[in-house]
């Protein structure tokens, strides 16, 4: 045995013995190096080794921390039951209800447990700031005219690039920068429909797609989906079938990588049927792809755009969700409909902002990327796994609760007396928010659901406020009110 693997073996020891617990720091390599009498890049390969093991995990600027390992009887509750396939398409009026509820949840002081943005702490701010001033530092004042549609040239190569680095030859000239990924998927939406066309969604789907259903008078079609493995293809490929001849099926917005709500992820076979499904029947697919790189695996998992030879496939994502928060950097790989969506992009909002696309283009001119990447990832697979075990330690029994392999999302099923609008009310009154799951589907459905971020490690107030949010599902009194501030 060498000596990295004495000492990482002797580190291990102390981890399942408990004397370390989750969430402890271990020694500084500093610390290691002096009391062992070994070198620091001994103490380096002995740490390396054990993150790869997922022991322990490390903190930007702060060290190395023992990972949380939870029994997987204690940890694993069953999942949620799929969904089904609605009989008919329907109008969508679910605005009110989401401004509702998101307008409830803004006060600063809650538990975010309700939000769809995972904690600003994760992110490279101050770096990215430094980005931002450097790139305006170089600005040449002809780049606000280049940044016009598609965007920033050099922007969209660092994009390019990326597709690049996971296999994928994504054209330059096809890609779109937008004002975030929501706004790329209401261009992509809008360059394929008219008023009155059915849409295809998921059940449940992301309330912001009902929302853009709704603003452009388009009917939903919902279509079943399984909270590990996403949409039902056999339910798919009937209901594309099943549509009269006058009003067929103009669209498919879908997120096959781990799916806000439910987490699913598709594999890479499904999606390359999906594909081939759709190209049978002439039907465009915006893909909603914003937590891709929120994987826990080893490898980031394939779009459906990697199995698009007919542009029928248009990739939508943003670095909202995986590196800088508000800075509403969006961007759309639209394949044939790629001068459609660069138009309509002129004719609304004309640019995205050019010092958010310079501060983007620095960054990733710089490097570092991956590696504040592979950090994110390590921060959310710890919080899931805290959180799985806080749901099925605290929540009443016939909960159910997705697994997923990435992202920062868990759907939870209550049992069936539980409503999750009520539920949402009273956790407020303690100090926490929630996404009831009347929100995620055209006819208010999953009453009984409930989205959960475990995104925000702040404080440590993630166990504590599933465990409040338990006793409230169990109509039992909750032992304290928790403030995030």
């Amino acid at each position: 045995m060498k000596r990295y693997e004495r000492h990482a073996d002797t580190i291990a020891q102390l981890i399942h013995s408990g004397a370390l617990r989750p969430g402890d720091r271990v020694p500084s390599v500093r610390e290691a190096s002096r009391t062992q009498g070994i070198s620091p890049s001994t103490v380096f390969e002995a740490y390396y080794l054990l993150e790869a093991q997922g022991l322990i995990h490390a903190r930007p600027r702060s060290g190395y921390y023992v990972s949380a390992r939870v029994p997987a009887a204690e940890a694993r509750s069953a999942e949620p039951l799929p969904s089904r396939t609605a009989a008919t398409s329907t109008g969508v009026a679910i605005s009110d209800l989401v401004f509702e509820v998101l307008g409830l949840a803004r006060d600063r002081n809650l538990v975010p447990l309700g939000s769809a943005f995972p904690g600003l702490e994760l992110f490279p701010l101050d770096r990215l700031a430094r980005c931002l001033a450097s790139g305006m530092r170089k600005l040449d004042p002809w780049t606000i005219v280049q940044s016009l549609p598609p965007g920033d040239e050099r922007l969209r190569q660092q994009i390019a690039l990326r597709y690049g680095l996971h296999g994928m030859a994504v054209d330059v000239e096809e890609i779109i920068i937008t004002n975030g990924a929501m706004e790329a998927l209401n261009l992509c939406l809008e360059a394929v429909t008219q008023p009155g066309d059915v849409v295809v969604v998921e059940s449940p789907t992301f309330y912001a797609a009902l929302q853009a259903l709704e603003r452009l008078n388009l009917q939903a079609l919902e279509i079943a989906t399984h909270p590990r493995d996403g949409i039902d293809l056999a339910a798919l490929a009937e209901a594309l079938e099943r549509q009269p001849p006058h009003q067929p099926v103009k669209a498919c917005w879908l997120m096959p990588s781990f799916q806000n709500p439910l987490g699913s992820l598709m594999p890479a076979d499904k999606k390359r049927e999906l594909v081939a499904l759709l190209a049978h029947h002439g039907v465009p697919l915006i893909e909603d792809d914003v937590y891709g790189e929120l994987h826990f695996g080893p490898q980031r998992p394939p779009p459906t755009k990697a199995f698009d030879g007919a542009g029928l496939v248009m990739h939508c994502s943003s670095f909202s969700k995986s590196l800088a928060p508000g800075y509403r950097v969006g961007w759309v790989a639209a394949g044939r409909f790629a001068t459609a969506v660069q138009r309509l992009k002129l004719m609304t909002t004309l640019s995205a902002a050019t010092p958010s696309q310079q501060a983007l283009s620095e960054y990733l001119a710089q490097g570092g990327y991956d590696r504040h990447l592979r950090a994110l990832r390590r921060s959310l697979e710890q919080q899931q796994a805290i959180a799985l075990a806080a749901v099925a330690r605290h929540f009443p029994p016939g909960t159910r609760v997705s697994q997923p392999e990435g992202g920062y999302f868990l759907w939870v099923e209550l049992p069936p007396q539980v409503n999750a609008l009520d539920l949402h009310c009273r956790a407020l009154q303690h100090g926490i928010s929630l996404a009831p799951g009347q929100i995620f589907s055209a006819d208010q459905r999953f009453a009984n659901c409930v989205r959960i971020n475990y995104g925000h490690p702040a404080r440590g107030l993630l166990e504590p406020a599933l465990q409040t949010v338990g006793a409230l599902a169990a109509n039992k009194t909750p032992a304290n009110i928790l403030n995030y501030s």
